[in-house]
């Protein structure tokens, strides 16, 4: 196997194989490798700037000897970047060490053993490359050491009830409510980004983890070392990017339902709200409001005068957000002409059909710059013109009718290697031209990738089910997001599909949820509410008259016992402006999410890294939801120090369990003292 020192840069190449591992940032390593002699040069999520920093290289025998290019066995080769560190043996395993605690290494299971010299018949190796027939591509597996006791944490949102992932496996694509964001924090101190928008997956597998790439060009992935979880944020937000300042009028509560029908029912409800004395920040117009899906326009039978709409709502303080679909229906004004430009996703084969929710869909393609200068033209004429504030990208994954990725192909290629990109790029159709006009952006997204935070993505849980079985998971998919470096995170209030809104424990759920949804990024009321016997506004099969609405959904809509407790942590969120403020600060400097892992603010207490149904509001409050119908108490586990709680005074000494009433009027949450 031969080596070079390129400019501080480790470079080897070993079975027709390139390996290069160099310095990428603060005691951080990015390594790549490749089967076809260059590299792409896509950065993918390292998108930042960089610190430059000094690396040692040392090739080094057991005996010290120093080599001259050629490794043999027993030889080693060490690349050294502050904390971490990186040691290639004659095989070309890579293991990883924090300063000089090992923390990862490379699987291999073949002659010629491994660094422990160990010598299997299996013929497994740690960068397996199988050719794609017809193709440039390869499908790439590449397969580490289990750490035993190891804990692994963000990966972004699955809906499952494991917080923890190690044992678990991930299917690395975009669905509604799945989000691939492939950083991981584990418990032995680093962070590792998997580079790589490809669709796969990855297995945290008790016997070893392996990362698939179903068909890609080149293995990129970014390793850092550091003392806390906080430090390892930075480090990743620091080379991926940070989340833009939050603006203060947008951290109270967003009110929206399936769905405003007309003008007139926005105003309505936006009156309402005024008259109670309740501001909202911004109220959200959901989908077909258009014409058909493709528009991006009002329907004028409905809308007839957006701008005045706007106007007076503006006027109330409250900031209009809109949705856009990345669905095109033959039947829009647009089909043909961005068929013919080449601005739509492609099919391999079948019928030139990716979408048929509501109409015989293509989605847009927004791999393609010229897609997203025709697209954001259109917006801006339609939109933004006329005030609206901001767009609520939804089905951003793109929610396919199949999630068949091997039919579908990009302007940037093949969907297989890279549609998990999708929702970021989605998300800068609008990002990059709202951004020129030096004010902040925040738009709503149902989906995002490694680096998303810096493109003014809030990103919502997608259409979950209203059940406390949900409930308890979306509190470990905002968890794990922020672990993801995705700190603008929401759910929909109560969850999105509900059968009956006058059943009461619909309503105790949307109680508990809502009082989970005050201490978290951003308030949003919202959901799909049966009963559905709200008869359409008119019978055509288009248009914004003929689909269904929900239930109102209103802070009034759920009777005036509920609608005081709604009140009354309304105003406990207004009062914490000041310290979310601070939050989203924190946000933007370091990376840190909003909510947080109880290990996240104590690290060193083993117990902090088990809970899992408790969390930090930032550093200061430790908030207990009610996850269970019928619960009305529930052990809170208090690390060192003093704790108050906030419904009663009582202050408590930490390093211990308790015991607190939740009345459906309370929610258990406890002030740092």
């Amino acid at each position: 196997m031969k080596f070079v020192n390129d400019n501080g840069a480790l470079v080897f190449y070993t079975m027709g194989e390139m390996v290069r591992i160099e310095a990428w940032g603060k005691d951080s390593l990015r390594v790549r490798a490749t089967k076809q002699g260059k590299f792409t040069g896509n950065i993918w999520a390292l998108t930042e700037k960089v610190e430059p920093c000094e690396t040692q290289i040392l090739f080094e025998k057991e005996d010290n000897w120093v080599g001259d290019g050629t490794i043999t066995q027993n030889d080693l080769v060490t690349i050294i970047n502050g904390k971490i560190k990186a040691v290639v043996n004659f095989a070309g395993v890579i293991s990883f060490y924090k300063e000089d605690k090992l923390i990862l290494r490379e699987y291999f299971r073949s002659y010629g053993g491994t660094i422990s010299k160990e010598s299997r018949c299996l013929k497994v190796i740690n960068r397996e490359w199988k050719g794609i027939i017809g193709g440039s591509e390869f499908a790439l597996n590449v397969k580490f050491e289990s750490n035993k006791g190891e804990k692994i944490f963000g990966m972004g949102q699955y809906q499952q009830e494991n917080m923890d992932l190690k044992g678990c496996v991930l299917e690395l694509a975009q669905r509604n409510s799945q989000i691939s964001v492939p950083f991981m924090v584990s418990s032995l101190g680093y962070g590792m980004l998997w580079n790589n928008p490809a669709v796969g997956r990855v297995t945290f597998g008790n016997n070893y983890t392996e990362w698939i790439a179903r068909a890609t060009k080149e293995m990129d992935y970014w390793i850092t070392a550091a003392d806390t979880p906080k430090q390892i944020l930075e480090n990743y937000t620091n080379a991926t990017g940070h989340a833009d300042m939050f603006p203060e009028d947008l951290m109270g509560l967003w009110q929206c339902k399936l769905r405003y029908r007309t003008q007139d029912e926005v105003l309505t409800v936006a009156r309402q709200y005024q008259k109670e004395g309740i501001k909202i920040d911004q109220i959200v117009i959901d989908f077909f409001h258009w014409t058909v899906q493709g528009d991006w326009k009002f329907d004028k039978t409905y809308w007839p005068d957006p701008k005045a709409m706007v106007d007076e709502l503006h006027s109330m303080g409250i900031k209009v957000i809109v949705s856009v679909w990345p669905s095109v229906d033959r039947r829009s004004e647009h089909f043909w002409n961005m068929r013919e430009l080449g601005l739509l996703i492609k099919t391999e084969r079948g019928a030139e059909q990716t979408y048929d929710y509501q109409g015989d869909c293509v989605e847009i393609d927004v791999f393609n710059p010229e897609t997203r200068k025709y697209v954001w033209n259109v917006c801006k004429k339609n939109y933004y013109d006329l005030g609206i504030d901001a767009f609520w990208l939804d089905n951003s994954e793109p929610d396919y009718g199949v999630y068949d990725f091997e039919n579908y192909r990009y302007f940037e290629g093949p969907a297989l290697t890279c549609s998990n990109m999708y929702p970021q790029l989605y998300s800068r159709v609008f990002y990059d031209e709202m951004s020129k006009e030096d004010k902040p952006v925040v738009n709503l997204l149902r989906c995002a990738w490694a680096g998303s935070q810096k493109y003014g993505n809030v990103v919502w849980s997608g259409d979950v089910p209203s059940t406390f079985e949900a409930f308890t998971d979306q509190l470990q998919c905002g968890l794990n997001m922020g672990l993801a470096g995705i700190p603008w995170w929401t759910t929909d209030i109560g969850g999105f599909m509900t059968d009956d809104v006058n059943d009461p424990d619909f309503r105790q759920l949307l109680i508990r949820w809502y009082q989970f949804a005050v201490y978290s990024p951003v308030l949003r009321m919202h959901g799909d509410r049966g009963p559905y016997n709200i008869p359409p506004l008119d019978n055509r099969d288009w248009g914004g008259g003929y689909l269904h609405t929900g239930q109102p959904n209103e802070l009034w809509s759920y009777g005036e016992d509920n609608y005081e407790i709604m009140k009354k942590y309304y105003y406990v969120r207004r009062d914490m402006l000041d310290y979310i403020k601070k939050l989203y600060e924190e946000a933007h400097v370091n990376g840190s999410p909003l909510i947080r892992t109880m290990f996240y603010e104590f690290p060193d207490d083993a117990k902090c890294w088990e809970l899992t149904d408790q969390y930090m509001f930032g550093d200061k409050y430790l908030v207990a939801p009610i996850l269970h119908l019928n619960e009305f108490a529930r052990e809170v586990y208090l690390p060192e120090g003093s704790w108050k709680l906030t419904s009663t005074g009582e202050v408590f000494e930490g390093g211990c369990t308790v015991k607190v009433d939740a009345p459906i009027e309370y929610m258990p949450v406890f002030e740092r003292q």
